[in-house]
């Protein structure tokens, strides 16, 4: 077994500890930035189908090296309208929509011969300047607005908890953005999906209802720069 494989069933046994019974399923997206096409390969290999970039630049050409996969692609990083038609042409899923003037890029840009793109809304609940993402308050109308772009399907909210916070911490602010799902669903905007957590963290977000991880060094080991 290569240590990718071992990485990634490893990180498939924490999940399923994490989760204690509950019947609830949770994706796991391997964040592959950095990581070159022949890694990728390597955990396809290993049953993995979901892959996760943040660079443009950087997730083409890989994408391309591998066409012939049968995988979904999440793009994971902040956007720039300038990079949203490269994103609304190529990937599966956005995480970090957090303004709709790239709501409304990403929609205009989406080939109609392809399904909506799937799109989380990213949402700030660490209250770190440093990190995007829109205050909780304000997630309500920039749903409202995402739901109603034709070439989007709203799908959820994305968040990240403070990096090198203790455990209660990390759990307080995952719970904020399920809060914050919950109210969304209250208001009639239905959603299926919470993408928190990552490698050092993740166990606290699937413990405050987390259905989507998107973790990478637990899996590829560290970033080659």
């Amino acid at each position: 077994m290569s240590p990718i494989a071992a990485n990634l069933q490893a990180v498939r046994r924490r999940i399923s500890e994490a989760l204690q019974g509950d019947s609830r399923g949770v994706r796991l997206v391997a964040v592959s930035k950095s990581q070159p096409p022949e890694a990728i390969r390597e955990a396809w290999r290993a049953g993995c189908r979901e892959f996760g970039e943040s660079y443009v630049q950087e997730a083409l050409p890989k994408m391309a090296a591998l066409a012939g996969l049968e995988a979904s692609w999440h793009y994971i990083g902040r956007l720039q309208s300038n990079k949203a038609r490269d994103v609304a042409e190529r990937f599966d899923w956005v995480h970090a929509v957090d303004r709709g003037r790239i709501a409304s890029a990403l929609s205009r840009a989406r080939p109609g011969s392809m399904a909506p793109l799937e799109v989380c809304i990213q949402v700030n609940i660490s209250a770190e300047a440093t990190k995007g993402g829109v205050a909780p308050g304000e997630t309500l109308a920039l749903a409202r607005e995402v739901r109603e772009l034709p070439g989007l399907r709203l799908r959820g909210l994305m968040g990240m908890a403070s990096a090198g916070g203790d455990s209660a911490r990390r759990r307080a602010q995952f719970a904020l953005l399920a809060r914050t799902r919950e109210e969304l669903r209250a208001a009639g905007i239905a959603l299926d999906t919470l993408s928190m957590g990552m490698s050092d963290d993740f166990e606290d977000a699937i413990a405050e209802g987390s259905t989507m991880v998107r973790v990478g060094t637990a899996i590829f080991g560290p970033r080659r720069r």
